[in-house]
Parts: C-alpha cells; sequence; structure tokens
C-alpha cells in the first residue's frame, strides 16, 4: 500500500495518540472525519496499522529498575532459553539479533535484589551483559514518512 503525505499525518496523530478521535485527526490535518476513518480503515485492512495498545508506566507499579540485557548462548541453550523467556515475566521485549549476541532484552526489575535473582536464573543460557537504563532520550518517536 502506498501511503501519501495525509495518511503519514494520520499516522503520525495515532502514533502520539492512538485513542485521538476521527474528527480530532480531521482538524489537524485538513480532512473531515468520515474521510480519516476511511483512511484508518484501509491502512488497518493493508496490515499498515496492525493494533493499538496501552503503555504502562512500569515504575508506578513498583519496577524500580529498567535494564537492556543481552544472552550469548551456549551451544544447545538457545532453544531452551528461546522456549523459556516467555515465561520470564519481567522481560517487556526480547529480540532475536545478529552479532556476538543471540538475544537483546528489556526487563523491568524491582529493585538490585531482583535484577541478582533474574541474572542468576539466566545465566543457564549463556553469557550475559546488563545495561541499566537511565532515562529515554526519545520517548515514543513515532515512524516518520521516509525521506526520498
Amino acid at each position: 500500500m502506498k501511503i501519501d503525505d495525509l495518511s503519514w499525518a494520520i499516522l503520525d496523530r495515532l502514533q502520539k495518540n492512538a485513542r485521538a478521535s476521527f474528527s480530532d485527526i480531521g482538524r489537524e490535518i485538513g480532512l473531515s472525519s468520515p474521510a480519516v476513518a476511511e483512511r484508518v480503515k484501509k491502512m488497518e485492512d493493508a496490515g499498515v496499522i496492525s493494533g493499538y495498545k496501552t503503555e504502562v508506566s512500569y515504575h508506578k507499579t513498583g519496577y524500580q529498575l529498567k535494564a537492556i540485557i543481552t544472552l550469548r548462548a551456549f551451544m544447545g541453550r538457545l532453544k531452551p532459553f528461546l522456549e523459556k523467556v516467555k515465561d520470564f515475566r519481567e522481560v517487556i521485549n526480547c529480540y532475536r539479533i545478529t552479532g556476538n549476541e543471540n538475544i537483546i532484552m528489556e526487563v523491568v526489575l524491582y529493585d538490585q535484589t531482583h535484577l541478582t535473582e533474574f541474572i542468576d536464573r539466566l545465566i543457564t543460557y549463556g553469557e550475559i551483559k546488563t545495561h541499566i537504563i537511565l532515562s529515554n532520550v526519545i520517548e515514543h518517536a513515532p515512524v516518520k514518512k521516509r525521506l526520498r
């Protein structure tokens, strides 16, 4: 599906606030509410918009630490890890990657004791590196129209 400037403008608004009304979006970009609704429906049907989500403030739910952890799996331990990682409540994102490490995870933890316990569970699968996140430099950056 080819995305024109108006559809990119709709996507930009929805990425900033998925609960924005079609009439509000239309007012911002110069389209009627039905025209916005029709474009959104077409993008949903084409799979350009694949869903809507709720963002959780983990800090407000008691998780005081956020970390990036990479894993370089031991021989024969990658498949067992890939099956088990789905059960780790601490993992909020997990990617299989290229390079020296096999896996990169974004995790949330209550405190340093929880981090230690989590690391102890991971080390049976491979060599890990942990990076504590201090702050977020770009908060939910929306996908931008590619410049030519």
